[in-house]
């Protein structure tokens, strides 16, 4: 909801907490900005980062914060094995040029619109609601039989579509962000075919 962020950062402010914003999926141009948080441009304490931070060439996650913060722990006080793995590093500094060169922030918050607006045209009784923001989507599927989500997203997949079932109900997308319209179309074209897989689903 519009003003979350805002809303998490003041509550963190009047009590002195530290704000943390776990950014490790809808960070990195996900929802059409850098980061999530920017939609509010709200700065947290500290930032999670991972999954997209090597554009999925290589494990990597990093947390961000400010020295005043980050120096509370002291040299030796904490370790990782692989932390700093100079490949790891370079890959994810790489990534993000890409994702700066190529604005693929724009592109998520325009191809996202592009999709909901699209799906928006559907005008299934199947979904009862569609909400995201850039590339990171969700449907809610309204019927009676409890796994009817699972069974939408195995028609997709027979029909060329991975989709996520989460919490029961709602399905979620999340394409590359490297997407074009014409692929976008093809993702609602392939969702419309499979859409009636549900009106012969009884509970």
């Amino acid at each position: 909801n519009e003003g979350y962020y805002a809303g998490a950062r003041e509550l963190c402010n009047n009590y002195n907490v530290l704000m943390i914003a776990d950014e490790i999926q809808t960070g990195l141009c996900r929802t059409g900005k850098m980061l999530a948080c920017d939609h509010e441009s709200v700065r947290p304490d500290m930032v999670i980062l991972g999954k997209a931070l090597s554009g999925g060439a290589i494990p990597i996650s990093a947390v961000l914060a400010d020295d005043d913060v980050m120096l509370c722990i002291k040299p030796g006080e904490h370790g990782s094995t692989y932390g700093g793995n100079p490949l790891a590093c370079s890959v994810a500094m790489a990534a993000l040029a890409v994702l700066k060169d190529e604005q693929l922030d724009s592109n998520a918050e325009e191809l996202g619109k592009y999709f909901r607006e699209a799906l928006s045209k559907l005008n299934s009784p199947h979904i009862s609601f569609i909400r995201g923001r850039g590339l990171l989507n969700a449907i809610v599927i309204k019927h009676e039989h409890p796994e009817a989500a699972w069974e939408l997203c195995l028609e997709l997949m027979r029909n060329g579509l991975l989709a996520k079932p989460t919490h029961g109900d709602k399905i979620r997308f999340a394409p590359p962000l490297v997407m074009t319209k014409e692929q976008i179309d093809e993702c609602i074209a392939i969702i419309d075919r499979s859409l009636p897989v549900l009106d012969n689903l009884t509970a």
